[in-house]
């Protein structure tokens, strides 16, 4: 059985979570900007197609597709 991911849901999208770092793991010094360059380098490098951000830390996450259903009845 393969590793058990989060789900995370932000508005109307639902995410898996496929890694989490500190803010401040993307800054050069502690308590600056992190630098949104090494952000978006560190996303494509996990394969992932989205960030989002917290208090604390940058999750990197795959979406998950909207699935159009008929009812059947």
């Amino acid at each position: 059985m393969g590793k058990m991911r989060s789900v995370y849901r932000h508005g109307d999208s639902a995410y898996i979570i496929i890694a989490q770092k500190p803010i401040q793991h993307f800054a050069k010094v502690i308590g600056e900007e992190p630098n949104m360059e090494y952000v978006q380098l560190f996303m494509q490098s996990l394969g992932c197609d989205h960030v989002l951000r917290n208090d604390t830390h940058f999750m990197f996450c795959e979406t998950i597709p909207d699935v159009d259903f008929e009812v059947i009845e």
